[in-house]
């Protein structure tokens, strides 16, 4: 049983930005911005996501963020939330990379 708190944030500031957007836009942002609450909610409970294989990783990701791991989060309508988990003796991070349509995700990933 894990007793370390769960947390969950954003890459970077302009990607939280994005995501507080979303809530200010049309009606298909808005709900997309109620799939990444719910999501967000739902990794600081319990560990939800789908593990990606190291061998399909997007460059972009180890280069940018020297991930160790991957995540993605399936969202409602076809959207994917890609995450990455940091841990150490206090915590456990789970760090939001991006977010994007099922036909980005899959231009993304090379599928």
């Amino acid at each position: 049983m894990n007793d370390k708190p769960v947390y969950t944030t954003f890459a970077g500031k302009k990607l939280e930005e994005s995501y507080e957007l979303l809530y200010e836009g049309k009606f298909e942002d808005k709900r997309l911005h109620e799939f990444i609450t719910r999501a967000m909610t739902d990794l600081k409970i319990h560990n939800c996501g789908i593990k990606i294989p190291k061998q399909v990783w997007p460059k972009i990701y180890i280069q940018k963020y020297g991930i160790t791991n991957l995540w993605k989060y399936d969202l409602p309508n076809g959207w994917r939330l890609i995450y990455t988990i940091k841990t150490d003796d206090v915590m456990i991070l789970n760090v939001i990379l991006e977010w994007f349509c099922h036909k980005d995700y899959e231009k993304r990933f090379r599928y």
